[in-house]
């Protein structure tokens, strides 16, 4: 069954010292993007989540954030003391004000004043412990919601095609016609045109002309072609492997058109014109599809 490119899934969890929340969310792109959202403080973590997701999502544009909130007081940054005085000096010394009244809470977020708190590598293990699971699990509820959506996306390429398919039936009934049709306007023409002039109809002419209409406005290849492509099309929507199909998808959709336009180019009939004008407008919403399939 195939899987649309848009999701999302989210998970959280706490242990004694931080609660985690990771959110995924995904929208259609021709390759896989993965781009992250993630605490300064655990970005180290960044390439285990994007290997995490490469070996989940084939493609797609995936937006990985992730929370972590700290609970308890071993989360507090140690102050620098020496640091914050030095500080305070220089801005007392350059604006002439008493040290005493400098406002040091503008001072804190200066280099060297907040030093990491002394046990950072175990809060950054313990982090990677309860993130890189919610990673997995949120990914897991994304899939859910893109194979849902790849349902809906099944049901409609599937009533385009069968359109599709309808409508060439009904051209292959007209196509014998159309040269049938031709041939008898033809005499006709030429019948009034060389009765007028007292002459017969050259037989061996009329043959010629015939021909090469025929040959000019034969559709049987398309046709054939146009079908051959609808069986692949169902063959893909029906695949259960879980391979990535969405860019065979849209490269069978521009054959489709293609296959088409080619008819329309050689339809001489109105009403076999107005038969593709629905055909190619059904392809269009077939492309239109495929370009969220995974």
């Amino acid at each position: 069954m195939i899987r649309s490119m848009t999701g999302f899934g989210d998970a959280s969890s706490n242990d004694t010292s931080s609660v985690y929340t990771v959110e995924v969310r995904s929208v259609n792109n021709k390759f896989l993007k993965i781009g992250t959202r993630i605490p300064e403080r655990l970005a180290s973590l960044e390439p285990e989540i994007e290997q995490v997701v490469r070996a989940t999502v084939s493609r797609g544009s995936v937006t990985v954030t992730v929370s972590c909130t700290d609970t308890d007081e071993g989360a507090a940054q140690d102050v620098n003391s020496a640091a914050l005085r030095k500080y305070a000096e220089q801005v007392a010394s350059a604006t002439g004000v008493p040290i005493e009244q400098v406002n040091v809470s503008s001072l804190v977020m200066l280099p060297g004043v907040l030093c990491p708190p002394s046990d950072g590598e175990s809060r950054l293990q313990r982090a990677r412990e309860g993130i890189i699971p919610l990673v997995k699990l949120s990914l897991e509820h994304l899939i859910a919601m893109r194979t849902r959506e790849g349902v809906a996306l099944h049901d409609d390429l599937i009533q385009h095609l069968d359109f599709i398919a309808e409508r060439l039936d009904q051209i292959k009934d007209i196509a014998p016609g159309v040269v049938t049709e031709y041939e008898r306007r033809l005499k006709d023409r030429m019948d009034s045109l060389i009765k007028d002039a007292g002459a017969d109809v050259d037989q061996g002419d009329l043959i010629r002309e015939i021909a090469v209409y025929a040959e000019k406005t034969d559709i049987a290849e398309e046709i054939s072609r146009l079908g051959e492509h609808l069986i692949h099309f169902r063959d893909l929507l029906s695949d259960d492997s879980g391979r990535p199909i969405g860019r065979t998808m849209d490269f069978l959709a521009q054959e489709l058109l293609r296959e088409a336009n080619t008819i329309a180019s050689k339809s001489p009939d109105a009403k076999m014109s107005r038969l593709i004008v629905e055909i190619k407008g059904a392809i269009d919403r077939i492309k239109e599809q495929v370009q969220n399939v995974e």
